[in-house]
């Protein structure tokens, strides 16, 4: 699905389009908001991101990262500077969370220092402890591990309900 406004459109990326992708994230990594991410997993994860793409080329990013059957990431959140206010950053997580309804899956959560833009769009702050011990498996990357500043907040996308799989009508 593709979403367009004037500042851009939002889509899935093309392989072709990893190279800007990983020039964001870098230069976000270097402002410490988000942690390096290697071209090499960039181009494994390229189904995970959406991006939003405008004249100037790609202007923001986001990844959904499935972790389990009912629970996913989401990460690497970048927006160009030029772009920043302007409800990119809001469009992309939109975006993560209508693939994360069509793959049904249940929470999905994002690791943050901004929680007032999370807190907009419904999820709310719980204890790192609470998540499954496997979703920190990035943070030995992290330069703040062990004493990481980030919040956890999680949102409910599709209520567990013990039974996930679409119906016929829905997978046309």
């Amino acid at each position: 699905m593709i979403e367009s406004t004037e500042t851009g459109a939002i889509r899935k990326p093309c392989v072709n389009e990893i190279p800007a992708i990983k020039a964001l994230i870098d230069t976000a990594a270097r402002e410490g908001r988000v942690l390096p991410r290697a071209t090499a997993e960039l181009y494994e994860s390229v189904r995970d991101f959406h991006v939003l793409v405008d004249e100037f080329g790609v202007g923001g990013c986001c990844a959904l990262h499935v972790d389990m059957a009912d629970l996913a990431e989401l990460r690497s959140l970048v927006v160009r500077h030029d772009l920043r206010g302007g409800g990119v950053a809001t469009r992309l997580i939109n975006a993560c969370m209508d693939e994360a309804a069509h793959l049904r899956i249940a929470q999905v959560y994002a690791l943050t220092r901004v929680r007032p833009l999370f807190e907009k769009l419904g999820f709310q702050e719980i204890d790192t402890r609470e998540l499954p011990h496997k979703v920190f498996k990035d943070c030995v990357r992290c330069h703040l591990f062990p004493g990481c500043d980030e919040i956890a907040m999680i949102r409910t996308v599709i209520p567990t309900n013990g039974d996930a799989r679409p119906n016929e009508a829905e997978m046309l």
